[in-house]
């Protein structure tokens, strides 16, 4: 761990789960979306709970956003949004 904290840490996620959290975010909204729910509600709701009943279980959607953790989806979610801003 950094002692200074002056300065500024840098942080670079592996490519191979930035991918897997984009699949997996489509596949949750996905799936929300079929069963009725709206989509972007319940992953605000579990990114900031952490609780897994905010998603739904159909097609494996809750299993499936437990396999990373939510900085992690939350990272690819802005990312995404702030890429398609430039």
């Amino acid at each position: 761990m950094n002692k200074n904290f002056n300065e500024t840490m840098k942080f670079e996620p592996p490519k191979e789960n930035i991918n897997e959290a984009r699949k997996i975010i489509l596949t949750v909204y996905n799936a929300l979306k079929e069963k009725g729910y709206d989509p972007i509600n319940q992953i605000i709701g579990y990114i900031l709970s952490g609780d897994p009943t905010y998603i739904t279980s159909h097609n494996n959607a809750r299993s499936l956003v437990r396999k990373i953790e939510r900085d992690e989806l939350l990272e690819e979610i802005l990312g995404s949004y702030l890429e398609e801003e430039k």
